[in-house]
């Protein structure tokens, strides 16, 4: 594998803290927006479907996008589509700071996570390419992780101070201070690279794909049972086509591996509880409640902590003991948490919900390490990245199914629901850790030998 010239350690720290501010702002906003939420339906008169779309809106966009901008990174170059990223994101931010109503911001929510969808990919692209060294690329990818803990700590926090004091618009254009920073680094520190043969684009595949994360979400959010169909019906043909795509969007293969499968359910159910919880107990503590945005955020910041604690607590376990200990512990603690949660009341004592959601935490903080490991063993070198991107886009998947969840079910039925998927999660971390799948890993990398995607990295620019 070939990448840029040498750089200097000065000027490879300087394109890790670019990347690291793309993350940094990506991952806020999850937070940030659910905790604007009754805030925005009060001025906005938003429904609570509205309320949905404004999350789902993004995260639906981001889960559909992300393989597909990845892609077009390696053909046309990963900084200049990561500039790209930046500019968009910043317009859609500044669109969702101006929306004069809630149609108007759904449709900028849109537009802003098409940017979303170049940052954290692309940014993890750049990365590898720059940082050739194992030591020093597992270095800067752990800075990379203790941001995305970092983020999700202070997340709550910078979320309900800006709201207070000056409105939910102002969630908004904290970001455009952070993009223009990082546009300027990008353009001075970051060395152009793209793949030397990328891939062929899977138009139809990306279409199909769309269409049934979007009808599967509609149909939760606006209740048409009906439309299920059309997601089903999606589905099968996205899984005929891509069975005979020479360049898939998804390739199929991957999923024979049984730790592969597993590690995108759990992160598909272990997300959607995720998506559920930012959502109902932003509403819950503001509305419910009646508590200010600062204090909601910070009954959410011993979850937060929780996280930020755990998840690099669980990188080593899985290092050390495999993913087993880790995603048995996760699914086991997430089930305590939704069961807890189930129990909570409007006279709850609030240190007591603050109590329950850092259980919580901690069972989320244990699910990244395991899920990320499972996507990537036994893969190809060459395809590892491929398969993380499909765990990633598992994650916001699971994000939207659980937003769009709460429309259907809420207070004790959704965390029942959520109590028993995260069993789910219990037996798919004993399963998958078994001998059965350790056979079906080992057959999976020898479906890739005559794989043509290039091994190769060209740089046409390493200014």
């Amino acid at each position: 594998m070939t990448g840029p010239a040498p750089l200097s350690t000065s000027r490879k720290r300087a394109v890790l803290i670019t990347c690291c501010t793309a993350i940094l702002i990506s991952t806020m906003d999850s937070t940030i927006v659910n905790l604007a939420l009754p805030t925005i339906g009060r001025e906005l008169h938003a429904s609570l479907s509205h309320l949905q779309w404004v999350v789902d809106g993004y995260t639906l966009t981001l889960a559909s996008l992300l393989l597909l901008s990845g892609a077009i990174a390696d053909r046309f170059g990963r900084r200049r589509v990561f500039q790209i990223g930046l500019t968009v994101f910043a317009a859609g931010s500044l669109l969702c700071s101006l929306a004069p109503n809630i149609e108007v911001l759904i449709a900028a929510r849109f537009l802003q996570a098409v940017g979303g969808s170049m940052l954290n990919p692309v940014a993890m692209s750049i990365i590898t390419v720059v940082f050739t060294d194992r030591v020093e690329r597992a270095r800067a990818i752990g800075v990379w992780g203790a941001v995305v803990g970092v983020s999700t700590a202070v997340g709550p926090i910078v979320g309900g101070t800006l709201i207070d004091s000056l409105g939910w618009r102002s969630i908004f254009w904290i970001n455009l201070p952070i993009c223009a920073l990082a546009l300027v680094l990008t353009a001075a520190v970051v060395p152009e690279s793209r793949s030397a043969s990328a891939r062929r684009l899977d138009p139809i595949g990306q279409v199909l794909a769309v269409l049934v994360l979007a009808t599967l979400v509609f149909a939760l959010i606006e209740r048409r049972p009906l439309l299920l169909l059309v997601t089903a019906a999606a589905f099968a043909a996205l899984l005929w086509h891509e069975n005979r795509h020479r360049a898939p969007f998804i390739d199929l293969r991957f999923f024979r591996s049984f730790p592969f499968s597993a590690a995108t359910m759990t992160a598909i159910v272990a997300f959607a509880g995720f998506g559920a919880f930012l959502f109902t107990m932003s509403i819950y503590l503001q509305s419910t409640r009646q508590l200010s945005a600062v204090s909601a955020g910070l009954v959410y910041l011993p979850m937060a902590l929780a996280v930020l604690v755990m998840s690099p607590l669980s990188g080593r376990l899985v290092g050390r003991y495999g993913a087993r200990p880790s995603m048995v512990s996760a699914g086991t603690v997430m089930t305590v948490a939704a069961v807890l949660l189930a129990l909570i009341g409007d006279d709850t004592p609030i240190p007591v919900v603050a109590a329950v959601m850092a259980v919580f935490g901690i069972g989320f903080g244990l699910v990244n390490a395991p899920i990320t490991n499972a996507a990537v063993s036994g893969m190809p070198i060459d395809r590892a990245g491929a398969a993380a991107a499909v765990a990633t886009t598992s994650r916001q998947i699971g994000i939207s199914v659980g937003v769009a969840l709460c429309g259907v079910l809420a207070g004790a039925a959704l965390w029942s629901t959520v109590a028993v998927a995260m069993v789910g999660v219990i037996v798919l971390g004993v399963v998958s850790t078994g001998a059965a799948a350790d056979r079906s890993l080992r057959r999976v990398a020898p479906l890739f030998d005559d794989d043509p995607v290039t091994r190769t990295e060209a740089v046409s620019d390493a200014r």
